[in-house]
């Protein structure tokens, strides 16, 4: 049984890895499943519950560092969010924990009720991130679209995704690169994203870091790599290219032109 908050954490890291691809492991989930019912408002008194579990939530007499609690569609389960981006669901008390994704079984299927809540976060999130932190390829006119790609400039997909940016820009789908160097801070790409960020023109030191040179101006400056690599890390971003949707989906690794095309609905405009 984990007692610390690390513990905790490392499980629900783990889980990830047992959960992925295998559709067998909805009988595992079933408890977790909210029987078919629409979603209502949350009640005053749930509201209050989770204001007090957020505030007393502890394992082994540490407090975890939590960053927000909500009420959820089931009588008493409450999601829990901490400040990491971990998340698991407790009950009123925070006596029980469960780790996974909370499924409605609706009409039309079932609903992962946990990863609309991430997508909600990850839009958020990044809609707080100015676009003068952002290296942006845009091309002419107003974009039908904007797509958020955590980048890494030693990653062959990444180059393979960069290739397709004028293709992108012509279907009117601006991208908008975000710094994610896979190996973390202090490696090679993070000093050439650093590099590009630093550089006067970024989006063409970005060309060229990405044809694995350096960039022609290389001054040192300021720069929000380090914060945007946590950021990725928080939102849930495991490796390059990370793609996120204008609604929060995170879409992982390399995705050809006419398929995100078709992911964002632009096919008939």
């Amino acid at each position: 049984m984990p007692n610390t908050t690390h513990e905790v954490e490392e499980i629900m890291r783990q889980r990830k890895t047992l959960l992925l691809g295998k559709a067998a492991a909805l009988t595992l989930l079933a408890p977790w499943v909210a029987v078919a019912g629409s979603l209502l408002p949350a009640l005053a008194s749930a509201d209050v519950t989770a204001e007090r579990l957020a505030e007393n939530l502890s394992v082994n007499g540490q407090s975890m560092p939590v960053k927000q609690v909500n009420a959820t569609p089931m009588d008493g389960v409450y999601h829990v969010r901490l400040e990491s981006g971990e998340s698991f669901y407790s009950n009123a008390d925070g006596s029980h924990f469960l780790v996974g994704d909370l499924y409605q079984n609706g009409d039309n299927g079932l609903v992962n009720l946990t990863e609309q809540s991430r997508n909600q976060e990850r839009a958020a999130a990044l809609a707080a991130v100015p676009d003068s932190e952002r290296v942006i390829f845009q091309g002419m006119g107003s974009p039908k679209a904007t797509v958020v790609v955590f980048t890494d400039p030693s990653c062959p997909y990444c180059v393979r995704l960069h290739e397709t940016i004028p293709e992108l820009n012509e279907e009117g789908i601006a991208v908008h690169y975000m710094a994610f160097p896979r190996a973390g801070m202090g490696s090679a790409a993070a000093t050439s994203l650093e590099q590009v960020w630093c550089s006067e023109n970024p989006s063409e030191a970005m060309n060229q870091v990405k044809q694995g040179q350096t960039p022609s101006s290389s001054a040192r400056c300021d720069n929000p790599v380090s914060g945007q690599y946590d950021l990725g890390v928080a939102l849930g971003v495991q490796g390059t290219p990370a793609i996120v949707l204008p609604d929060g989906q995170l879409v992982p690794g390399f995705v050809p032109p006419e398929r995100l095309v078709a992911m964002l609905g632009l096919e008939d405009e």
